[in-house]
């Protein structure tokens, strides 16, 4: 959804393990099952678990950067990683169904493009674009409020802050002065960068909304009363994240023969 800020190499080097660990695993069949290693490897959600709190204790910035790769990922093609960054982040859980296979082969820059909605987008946009994965208007506003955590270029996002009225003068001027290099990275939620709550939606109330895309979802339009509805219910934005989460995952998972467990991440076996 953004350019979130991430180490390249710590990410690179958590997923290989990652993958090395479930390939030892090995796999039964070829359906996704919350039990899929219950047998070859009965353990494996509380050592990935660990691992994953253990890489975002360390470093922060790592949850929203595995987050946006399972949304990259599922819409381009899945991954069950978020479950535990989100929980690790205090946010809502779900069931997680297990099993499934990473690509063959990369995806290229074009399907990245037509498939990954673009924080240029107007509501409209959004909605379509969600829409064609199967997504509704309200999956798509609650999916969005993932951006509670992470970080964004200042390129990405300037062209609303410098050009924008629906902002906030207060938010416009301290972020301008944040992007005196544009290189640098602000977070998308200015309330509670970290921490995995409903205040994205409250900072759109306020007209705090880093991209333009976010702002886009309470703008006059047809999705204003849903970010109304999530800011002042938290446990509603809650539940509704992680069925839209089950939802996501679910989305043409490649299983049994069709695909493979990489022991590097950057190619395929």
């Amino acid at each position: 959804m953004a350019s979130f800020k991430s180490s390249s190499s710590s990410l690179t080097a958590f997923k290989f393990h990652l993958g090395l660990f479930l390939l030892l695993a090995g796999c039964a069949s070829a359906q996704l099952s919350t039990n899929f290693y219950g047998t070859s490897c009965p353990n494996v959600l509380s050592v990935i678990k660990s691992a994953v709190g253990s890489a975002v204790s360390n470093e922060a910035r790592m949850g929203a950067s595995l987050l946006r790769l399972h949304f990259h990922d599922c819409f381009v093609n899945a991954s069950y990683l978020p479950f535990f960054i989100i929980t690790s982040l205090g946010g809502p859980s779900w069931q997680v169904r297990l099993g499934r296979r990473d690509s063959a082969t990369a995806g290229s820059v074009s399907d990245v493009n037509n498939n990954v909605p673009s924080p240029a987008l107007n509501v409209s946009g959004l909605i379509s674009s969600f829409s064609n994965k199967g997504f509704t208007a309200k999956e798509m506003v609650a999916l969005s409020g993932s951006h509670t955590i992470g970080q964004a270029r200042c390129t990405t996002f300037l062209p609303r802050i410098n050009n924008e009225n629906n902002i906030d003068s207060s938010f416009k001027a301290s972020t301008q002065a944040q992007c005196q290099d544009t290189t640098s990275f602000v977070p998308l939620d200015v309330t509670s960068p970290t921490s995995f709550d409903n205040a994205y939606y409250r900072n759109l109330l306020n007209q705090k909304g880093l991209l333009h895309s976010d702002q886009q979802l309470f703008s006059g339009g047809s999705t204003d009363a849903q970010v109304r509805a999530y800011s002042s219910n938290q446990a509603s934005f809650r539940t509704d994240f992680a069925n839209a989460m089950i939802k996501m995952g679910n989305l043409s998972p490649l299983t049994g023969t069709n695909g493979q467990i990489r022991t590097n991440c950057r190619k395929a076996n």
